[in-house]
């Protein structure tokens, strides 16, 4: 964990000739911290992790000393479902997640809590719970870490309010589960971070509910969605709904300092990953006054 009064900051980046790229571009933009697929994101099956690769990963992360690494579940993964197909499914390809994050040294493991899909809510957290437990079940994780990321509710997802999170994680006592804080999400969920005050209460809650010191990531993104829309968009830092002004407090708040800054926006002709590094990198350089006071 983070030490400093400054939080690590880097981005979700791409493994394209290898896992290790994902590290040397991450280096060459000047970042601190990666977040990666492990393998296809939008597929069920995935190619095994061949030694030598995995040997390479290690090395070059030693060398360019880019941590935490986190890896980000596929997108197929749904531990919530009520159908019993994709939920057995889900968790073999979970757990196989876990079995790569493990073999490569990586710190973080992301997960989306999952959608209910036509059940209740208090059902689909209950079902996630358990299959989180039988994911892991017989694996010695030790200081591997996999963390709940807060959704923007869309369509039936779970994990929109931080209960949720709370929830899932007193279910699995013995997973010591962590949390990935998205800020475009938790704003489109209706947490409003636009203003000092909203911001404090967003805190306040998050603490209450899974305790701040667990929140090990920050998926840093601006909202090209409306507040309260629960519409799941992100956009270039300060060109959204949240705003500058409002991510830079966040990104300065001393409750935050200890967690890792991964920004997930887009690549366009106005604004590209630098771009948006060096928006984040001006946050952390010039703090609201208010809040890091």
């Amino acid at each position: 964990m983070n030490k400093s009064n400054s939080p690590r900051i880097g981005l979700h980046t791409g493994i394209a000739g290898g896992l290790h790229n994902a590290l040397l571009k991450a280096r060459l933009l000047g970042a601190d911290t990666v977040q990666i697929f492990s393998r296809n994101p939008r597929g069920w099956k995935a190619r095994p992790l061949e030694a030598e690769e995995v040997e390479q990963f290690k090395r070059v992360r030693e060398e360019t000393g880019v941590t935490p690494v986190v890896i980000h579940a596929n997108y197929l993964i749904n531990l919530a479902a009520a159908d019993e197909g994709i939920r057995e499914k889900s968790v073999a390809s979970f757990r196989e997640e876990i079995e790569r994050g493990l073999t490569l040294g990586a710190d973080y493991l992301v997960l989306h809590p999952g959608s209910a899909r036509g059940a209740c809510e208090s059902d689909a957290i209950r079902t996630c719970a358990e299959s989180l437990k039988r994911a892991c079940e017989g694996l010695e994780l030790d200081s591997f870490r996999i963390l709940l990321e807060n959704t923007a509710g869309q369509g039936e997802c779970i994990g929109h309010r931080f209960e949720h999170l709370r929830e899932i994680s007193e279910r699995c006592p013995d997973l010591n589960l962590g949390v990935c804080l998205d800020t475009a999400h938790a704003f489109t969920a209706g947490y409003d971070i636009r203003d000092e005050d909203g911001l404090s209460a967003a805190l306040d809650s998050l603490d209450a509910n899974v305790k701040l010191e667990n929140v090990l990531a920050v998926h840093f993104n601006d909202s090209k969605a409306a507040y309260n829309s629960r519409v799941d968009r992100h956009w270039h830092l300060g060109q959204g709904h949240i705003g500058a002004d409002a991510l830079r407090r966040v990104a300065s708040h001393p409750r935050l300092a200890h967690a890792a800054f991964l920004l997930e926006t887009p690549v366009d002709e106005t604004c590209d990953d630098a771009c948006n590094l060096e928006a984040l990198r001006s946050f952390v350089r010039q703090p609201d006054q208010g809040e890091a006071a």
